[in-house]
């Protein structure tokens, strides 16, 4: 689970690690911040699956925070010191809070049931997408399901630029630049992707066909993709991509 930790004073957060690497190692903190403005900036940018949030941030509240932000696709575990205001807010939406000082079973059985429905938010969407592609009959589905570690990743397809084999794994270099690592074989993206124009060209590499620039012909030939990227192409496989290009 990644999270993102929001508290105004630093030996709060310090000792907040501490005590997850002890009692949560299944969570991992990806950013931590002092202040609404930096924690809604890595909000945005780290799409964390869980906040831990004081709620008294100097002269202003973790509430300001989140009704600032367009959407809020993560789950949340307010750890405060006594705020009257706060912790009734709290227990009226039914959300899980922990009292200061931390106690450290108390903050495992709350990082347990923010997994448990995190888990089951994941689930239901991959049934939603399920759905979606059943829907749409005999239409292709534009994304594809990747997942990953700690999440499922919807993207699209339009968007891969190439795949590549690693052992039992596959890589996907995305149009953005990101690199996305998979726990599937390549051979089972290959079948999945072959309607929309990939061409598997060497035992480790499937290329989107929409990002070749050029196929070369020294060196016993490659691919040559818009963003330079160098593809190579097996002997058995010369005359396929030969006419899978045409």
């Amino acid at each position: 689970m990644r999270a993102i930790i929001v508290d105004d004073e630093k030996a709060n957060i310090e000792n907040l690690l501490f005590l997850l690497k002890k009692h949560a190692p299944v969570v991992e903190v990806v950013a931590t911040a002092e202040t609404i403005e930096l924690a809604k900036e890595n909000i945005i940018r780290y799409t964390p699956d869980l906040l831990f949030l004081d709620i008294v941030l100097g002269e202003r509240t973790s509430f300001e925070l989140l009704q600032s932000l367009p959407q809020q696709n993560f789950e949340i575990i307010f750890i405060t010191a006594y705020d009257r205001y706060g912790i009734q807010a709290v227990k009226f939406a039914a959300l899980d809070y922990i009292l200061k000082p931390i106690d450290a079973k108390e903050l495992a059985m709350s990082v347990n049931k923010a997994q448990r429905i995190i888990t089951q938010k994941r689930n239901n969407e991959k049934l939603e997408f399920l759905l979606d592609i059943l829907n749409r009959k005999d239409q292709k589905p534009n994304k594809i399901a990747l997942p990953l570690q700690e999440e499922t990743r919807y993207v699209e397809i339009d968007d891969i630029v190439y795949c590549e084999s690693s052992n039992s794994y596959t890589y996907f270099y995305l149009q953005s630049g990101e690199k996305v690592l998979v726990s599937n074989p390549l051979k089972e993206y290959e079948l999945m992707l072959a309607p929309y124009n990939f061409i598997r060209t060497h035992q480790s590499y499937l290329v989107n066909a929409s990002f070749v620039r050029s196929l070369v012909k020294e060196d016993g030939g490659y691919l040559q993709l818009k963003n330079k990227t160098i593809i190579p192409i097996s002997r058995a496989r010369r005359e396929y991509v030969k006419e899978a290009l045409k």
